[in-house]
Order: C-alpha cells, then sequence, then structure tokens
C-alpha cells in the first residue's frame, strides 16, 4: 500500500470511530457517586433517559457499607440498593437538568435535584435542595 492508501485508511478508520465516541456533554452514562461526610467512592450509577426525563439507577456499590435502604420508607424499605433508582424526573433546563427528586440511601431523605454536566463531561454536578438548603456533589464520569 502506498503513503496516500495508507493515510486514507488511516483518515477512514478516525471518522469511522467517531460516533462511538462519547458525548461529553450528556449527563447519559456511568458515573461515580463519593460519601459527602468522607469523599470515599459509594457507587456507580448509571443515568438514563425514559420518556424525556433523566432517571438515575445504582448499578455498583463501591464499599462495604450497606447493601440495603434500611433507612428509607415505603416501598424502598429494606430493598437492595443495587438495581434501585435515586434520581428521577429530571427535565431539560437551559444547559442543566432540573425538577427532578433525588433519594439519599445513607439516611433514606429526598430532595429536589438538579444535574449539570462540568469539567467537560469528566463531572456531573448534583444538586439536592429543600427548602433553602441545598448541597452539591461532585460525581465523576465512569468510562465504559
Amino acid at each position: 500500500m502506498n503513503l496516500n492508501g495508507l493515510a486514507a485508511t488511516l483518515l477512514l478508520s478516525a471518522a469511522l470511530a467517531l460516533p462511538a465516541a462519547a458525548d461529553t456533554s450528556s449527563p447519559l452514562g456511568k458515573w461515580r457517586t463519593f460519601d459527602p461526610d468522607t469523599g470515599t467512592a459509594k457507587t456507580v450509577v448509571e443515568i438514563a433517559e425514559t420518556g424525556g426525563k433523566l432517571e438515575g439507577t445504582i448499578i455498583e456499590l463501591l464499599d462495604d457499607g450497606e447493601t440495603t435502604c434500611s433507612k428509607c420508607d415505603g416501598n424502598r424499605k429494606n430493598q437492595p440498593l443495587v438495581g434501585m433508582v435515586i434520581l428521577w424526573d429530571l427535565t431539560p433546563d437551559g444547559g442543566k437538568w432540573s425538577g427532578g427528586t433525588i433519594l439519599r440511601p445513607a439516611n433514606g431523605k429526598m430532595a429536589n435535584a438538579s444535574i449539570a454536566v462540568a469539567d467537560g463531561g469528566a463531572k456531573l454536578e448534583v444538586t439536592g435542595s429543600k427548602g433553602l438548603m441545598s448541597r452539591t456533589q461532585t460525581w465523576e464520569r465512569v468510562a465504559d
């Protein structure tokens, strides 16, 4: 193969690989969460779109802590954390997603939620608020 043929092959290969690259401006995908008090990695949450709204489901536990939602109320009480939806009903709001709800399994409490992609798609700013109080956590994107 001559040099021009090799260059054309490499360019075509690169062009075909581009669509497979992750959209770093999107919150869709897998995110590593951290304990807000200790900073240790806690879970991997997968964010997916359903009916124009986002929801986040725990798909992996990263520590030796609880494996069920012992502090939750209602139908989540004592249910396994893996497979549990902890973030739901987020809708597009300019450059972020808001209007949703987040559950903190460690204490069973729920709060209003909004999320925004940051740091070129490597991080997700997740804010939970109740009344005048709010708390923002930074989640890190997990490569597939």
